[in-house]
């Protein structure tokens, strides 16, 4: 009985660091590099067809070279929409129509832009950090309670507190890593 409680803490333990993780790099995803990525607009919404639709759903994205993104709409008619969506998105880079593709230049990044750009990383993997920080305080008062409810013996506790710091110092190395990567990124010209 005890076993399967404990088994839980370490599940919910897993996945929320899991999701601290994944979170932390589709932030990243969005950050634009002076590289194109096409990940960029995955939350953009256009007004199509009397509803709002993901762009993904109404054309096809293409990386034509490493600074240009091209948008090819299946349904031409929806270029002025897209267009206008891009426009409003304030992702900071103005489309070009040109009648049957949109095309999305990257400008090349300033040094100064760069080392915003590595600030804001830095800040966000500190918040990932704190994120799977309180995810282990979670965990060990779970683990508190349960010892103090004698649902599981003081050995049993003491061994899965150093189960839980170690999972967490794992995850607290892939954020550095992550972070790292990134950084890497943006410094490279």
């Amino acid at each position: 009985m005890e076993n399967e409680k404990l088994e839980e803490v370490f599940l919910v333990l897993e996945d929320k660091l899991e999701k601290t993780v994944s979170v932390l790099k589709e932030t990243y995803a969005a950050i634009r590099a002076g590289r194109a990525n096409p990940h960029i607009l995955d939350k953009l919404q256009v007004e199509a067809y009397g509803g709002m639709s993901p762009l993904q759903q109404l054309g096809n994205i293409a990386v034509a070279d490493a600074r240009c993104l091209v948008i090819s709409p299946w349904d031409k008619s929806l270029l002025k929409a897209i267009e206008k969506a891009i426009l409003a998105s304030n992702i900071g880079i103005t489309p070009t129509n040109d009648g049957t593709v949109i095309r999305l230049v990257f400008p090349e990044l300033t040094e100064e832009r760069r080392r915003d750009l590595v600030k804001q990383v830095k800040r966000t993997g500190e918040e990932a950090k704190v994120a799977a920080r309180n995810v282990r305080r979670e965990a060990m008062e779970a683990l508190k309670k349960m010892k103090n409810g004698k649902e599981i013996s003081e050995d049993e506790s003491k061994n899965a507190e150093i189960d839980v710091e170690e999972k967490v110092s794992k995850c607290v190395e892939e954020i550095d890593k992550v972070v790292a990567a990134k950084e890497k990124e943006l410094l490279t010209v």
